[in-house]
């Protein structure tokens, strides 16, 4: 038995010096390394910088298109030059250069219709990105609270130690004078494995949660989470104003009715098709074999284009367009009924969360006077170690129950943080 809390306790010492080296991050700092590093908000970014071209690139379709060329060429052969009147043998260079103008003048509707999507999709874009960022938040805040809670069960681990030994020290004491059994020290042994046993689990599972962090705000090793007291205060909140904020302001909403506004300007786009579509030109070119003495030529035109029949293709895409115009509006319908069903379900773990830091609490307080209480009766023989024990295991239930409580009740709060869209 000495030699297995020997090296429990060598392990326990190595595993605690190691973890001595861990840098240490606040919770702010992990949300900033997270929203740098994370792949979905770095790919959230993109998508809005490619709808942000895709918005400009609708505005230019009402502008002229403008190409201007150039050539120069030289022919060996025998050619007849116009101004001259001769026949020239030889060598002999031409010049050309030119600039065209085009313009759609209409084309259904079809711009309009496409530069309202294309504004539709950049917010779409923007809203998407907005709510990956409160995903990556929450998933990072989460990360970070385990962390912290798991260095809190270590701690809890090391006052167990702590109270096991000295209950040990008084097994022993009470042996020693002959006011105790020998199996009074062995179960005072036991409980002290165990709690060493706790201990090494604890840090295990706080190493693994602090590897975890490291990872998710991109961090190589692993990173000790420090917290401050602002974290658990309790605020007090309008549910009936927070359920209409979160309805009308959730990113998840406005990323669905964003999506909804495309599909309907897409569909306008497809409607475009059965209109015919009138565009003009103009354009502009000088040519001669001497720069100084080229002919200009010019034209306008005007043309009208109208398809008849193109072998159903029109109707095709007005069905795809639809079908996805009703798509997006049932998702932003439903996104609307989700955002209104969860806010409840977190309401209600928060709610319940808080009570139960309350309740945690007062049994915590309890658990502490009785087992003050059974250590005293036992140390006048009014107790036995079964009783202390019972105590002793109440008391380190009751300070896992606070730690756990508190973690639900952090949780809750991210939730819904991230489901309206701001810091509560």
């Amino acid at each position: 038995m000495k030699h297995a809390l020997f090296t429990l306790v060598a392990v326990a010492v190595s595993a605690t010096a190691a973890q001595a080296q861990i840098p240490t991050v606040t919770l702010n700092e992990a949300v900033d390394m997270a929203l740098r590093a994370n792949p979905q908000v770095v790919q959230a970014r993109g998508q809005v910088s490619v709808a942000g071209a895709g918005r400009r690139e609708a505005v230019g379709n009402w502008l002229p298109s403008i190409t201007g060329s150039s050539s120069w060429s030289r022919n060996s052969a025998s050619q007849f030059d116009p101004t001259t009147q001769r026949t020239v043998t030889g060598g002999a260079s031409s010049y050309s250069a030119g600039i065209n103008a085009s313009m759609t003048l209409f084309d259904g509707f079809r711009t309009p219709a496409q530069g309202r999507a294309a504004a539709a999709d950049f917010d779409a874009a923007d809203a998407a990105l907005v709510n990956q960022e409160f995903q990556v938040v929450l998933q990072t805040k989460q990360t970070f609270f385990a962390a912290l809670a798991q260095a809190e069960l270590v701690g809890v681990s090391e006052t167990q130690i702590e109270r096991a030994e000295e209950q040990l020290k008084v097994a022993r004491e009470k042996l020693a004078a002959g006011t105790a059994t020998r199996s009074d020290t062995l179960r005072s042994a036991v409980e002290l494995a165990n709690a060493q046993l706790q201990f090494l689990t604890a840090q295990t599972a706080r190493a693994t949660a602090e590897a975890d962090l490291a990872r998710l705000i991109g961090a190589d090793g692993s990173v000790r989470a420090t917290a401050d007291s602002v974290l658990f205060a309790i605020v007090q909140m309008d549910t009936s104003s927070l359920r209409a904020e979160a309805v009308q302001n959730s990113p998840s909403v406005a990323q669905a009715n964003a999506n909804a506004r495309a599909a309907q300007a897409n569909l306008a786009v497809s409607r475009g098709q059965y209109f015919p579509t009138v565009s003009a030109s103009y354009s502009n070119s000088l040519s001669g074999r001497q720069i100084s003495q080229m002919n200009n030529s010019w034209s306008v035109r005007l043309n009208v284009s109208w398809p008849l029949f193109n072998g159903f293709s029109r109707e095709a895409n007005m069905t795809r367009s639809a079908a996805a115009r009703d798509v997006a509006l049932a998702q932003a319908d439903d996104a609307r009924r989700a955002v209104n069903a969860d806010l409840t379900q977190y309401l209600a773990a928060l709610a319940a969360a808080q009570t139960r830091i309350t309740i945690a609490q007062a049994n915590r307080a309890a658990a502490a006077e009785d087992l003050r209480v059974q250590q005293e009766r036992y140390r006048l023989g009014a107790a036995t170690i079964v009783e202390v024990l019972t105590s002793q295991v109440s008391l380190d239930q009751a300070e896992v129950d606070i730690i756990q409580a508190r973690f639900d009740f952090l949780v809750a709060r991210a939730q819904l943080e991230a489901l309206i869209g701001r810091e509560i």
